[in-house]
């Protein structure tokens, strides 16, 4: 493929007519449409996006400092301004100089994860806040998690937000939507999976219900309600991660890094 040279755009002439200053061009942050183009941005999320040939782009926008880094492209890129980059994105989009518009991938489908061999899966109930979406993305692909199962609705979309805190992890990790997570459990549970639920009110130590296992889903529960009790019923045991007793409850995406890392010991 041919390496496509960044170009700096021309001067624009001055707004106004002959002496008046030019006046700066702003542009809102575009909206996105659910299941249309999404921006991407950060170093790690663009750069992940850029190298999986499965991803459709429509505009590259690069800074001039970060076009010296960018690798051979199938989008030609546009160098602008930090400042140009600040006003396409959403406020307190932490850039780093880069950006990237992309159709969003396909979510797949559970049993097609299965038949492809995954044996280590995490399974989310309701977890609404992107950050942690992305964290947990990050961590799964951190410790063999190949598949994340998440509800058809009740879940935030991937976005840039859940994008930035993956570091370029939802470009490796599946991403699953289900209607019906306790269906979803009953089938990972009917392809042999052992699926375990994160809860504080349990009495059984994660790393013995984890230990052994040759194909386990973790299941977690929505930041503060924890598992909706249809959906811990599905499980075939749940269990708990011992923290002291000062404090209540763990952020679910550290939870699940720490789920995640006991699955990886245990194998």
């Amino acid at each position: 493929m041919a390496r496509n040279h960044p170009k700096r755009p021309g001067r624009r002439p001055p707004a106004g007519g002959p002496g008046r200053p030019e006046q700066p061009v702003f542009h809102r942050p575009e909206r996105e449409t659910e299941g249309g183009p999404v921006w991407l941005w950060g170093t790690h999320a663009v750069m992940a996006a850029l190298a999986n040939p499965d991803r459709q782009f429509h505009q590259l926008l690069v800074t001039e400092n970060a076009a010296q880094r960018l690798p051979r492209t199938q989008i030609q890129p546009q160098v602008v301004t930090g400042k140009e980059l600040d006003q396409r994105l959403p406020p307190g989009a932490v850039h780093q100089g880069i950006a990237v518009k992309a159709d969003p991938l396909e979510p797949a489908a559970l049993e097609d994860l299965i038949a492809e061999g995954a044996t280590r899966i995490a399974v989310l109930d309701q977890v609404s806040d992107p950050h942690n979406l992305g964290a947990i993305f990050r961590s799964a692909a951190a410790f063999g998690f190949t598949g994340i199962v998440l509800q058809s609705r009740n879940a935030p979309p991937i976005t840039g937000v859940v994008a930035k805190s993956a570091a370029g992890a939802i470009e490796t990790v599946t991403e699953v939507r289900t209607v019906n997570i306790s269906r979803a459990l009953e089938q990972l549970g009917e392809a042999g999976f052992h699926t375990v639920g994160l809860a504080g009110e349990s009495t059984r130590p994660l790393d013995l219900a984890v230990k052994g296992a040759a194909k386990l889903a973790i299941v977690l529960g929505a930041e503060g309600p924890g598992l909706r009790p249809g959906v811990a019923k599905s499980c075939a045991e749940l269990a708990r991660i011992p923290i002291a007793s000062a404090m209540e409850s763990l952020n679910v995406s550290n939870a699940a890094a720490i789920a995640f890392y006991e699955a990886s010991r245990g194998q």
